[in-house]
């Protein structure tokens, strides 16, 4: 299998996974476990999903405006030109993690729900070496979520609804894929080489993902939230 590919067109940032895989996320469109090859994301500016807009349409319909209308679409506000790209590799396996970082809409699990959502989400893939179990698929999205959380933790983001540590945005989407194939791996904890990687992957890329989105901001984590 041919290694995934990256391409910037116009707005879109878009990954050739570079054959046919199982995909595991909670993507706006193109979520839930699908087979494909391409997630794409689409930077959005505010006011194109003002109500009465459909967040889904509007994103299918830019997906076959750029060709790519089968992909795992993501939609962010944030500049795609300052996306993470990190890699990490055990024995014979690697895990490679993409990431689009803003942190506007900074919350806590747990919040109250707001509906004043600032533009900004945390946005990632993580490609696997080898076909999974459907369960394994599963551990795997949720130690991505896990690394997620501590990265942001670590980072001392504070929620912009109740100012206490944030655990990720109101927005957040991650997509785990595996090639397809019989199945080589069955879990993806932490006890294991694959969990391992994924956490080492993700927890890098949300953290240089963050870093450089303060600096661009000229923000402190802590002078980043904004309670009502």
């Amino acid at each position: 299998m041919s290694e995934f590919h990256v391409a910037r067109r116009g707005r879109f940032l878009i990954v050739d996974l570079g054959g046919p895989h199982r995909l595991a996320s909670w993507a706006i469109v193109g979520g839930g476990l699908v087979e494909g090859r391409t997630v794409a994301w689409c930077q959005v500016d505010d006011d194109e999903l003002a109500p009465p807009v459909d967040p889904r349409s509007f994103l299918e319909a830019r997906l076959r405006e750029a060709d790519v209308p089968t992909a795992v679409g993501l939609m962010t506000g944030t500049s795609l030109d300052h996306y993470v790209e990190v890699t990490k590799a055990c024995g014979s396996s690697t895990v490679r993690c993409l990431v689009t970082v803003g942190l506007e809409n900074a919350l806590r699990a747990g919040d109250l729900p707001d509906e004043r959502a600032h533009p900004g989400t945390i946005n990632l893939l993580c490609r696997l070496p080898k076909p999974v179990s459907d369960e394994a698929l599963l551990e795997a999205l949720a130690l991505a979520s896990e690394a997620r959380t501590l990265a942001v933790l670590e980072a001392g983001i504070r929620s912009r609804r109740s100012g206490r540590p944030a655990t990720g945005t109101g927005t957040d989407c991650i997509v785990v894929a595996a090639p397809l194939g019989p199945v080589t791996e069955v879990y993806a904890g932490k006890h294991t080489e694959l969990g391992h990687l994924i956490g080492a992957a993700v927890a890098e890329a949300v953290e240089r993902g963050v870093r450089g989105w303060l600096a661009r901001h000229g923000a402190h984590p802590r002078a980043a939230a904004v309670v009502p």
